[in-house]
């Protein structure tokens, strides 16, 4: 399968984090696997109801970055991350979502994944901040 198709199967969009291309001065944007990946990260950055029209997309885990930086909080995050992608992007098999807490306060969490349409597996790091 060629770069373009398999572009044109998994999509196209605006590149995540909103940015304008240097190059071009036009909006950013992403296709393919990239923008699989920029979804994943724009599903977890958003807090359910900050979309007015869509008051349920996103993640919970923002409810949990200001407790305790301990294994059962970890637990919380990686269940919220994993049902938010479940629940939102369709083009992936979340394969293994783990968290840990680290003696800084912040919280490492890893979602390995599988393109459905590619077979493609990957990995996709957040680092969190919590209350500790």
């Amino acid at each position: 399968m060629g770069a373009g198709v398999k572009a044109d199967i998994l999509g196209r969009g605006w590149a995540f984090p909103f940015r304008f291309d240097p190059a071009t001065g036009a909006i950013a944007t992403s296709a393919g696997e990239d923008n699989i990946r920029s979804a994943m990260t724009l599903i977890l950055a958003t807090r359910p109801g900050e979309r007015q029209h869509l008051p349920e997309f996103g993640c919970r885990v923002h409810e949990l970055v200001f407790g305790p930086n301990t294994q059962a909080n970890a637990s919380l995050v990686a269940w919220h991350v994993r049902a938010a992608l479940e629940r939102w992007e369709p083009r992936v098999d979340i394969l293994e979502v783990t968290a840990r807490p680290d003696g800084s306060g912040r919280m490492a969490v890893a979602v390995r994944y599988r393109i459905k349409v590619s077979r493609n597996e990957s990995v996709l790091q957040l680092d969190l901040a919590t209350g500790s």
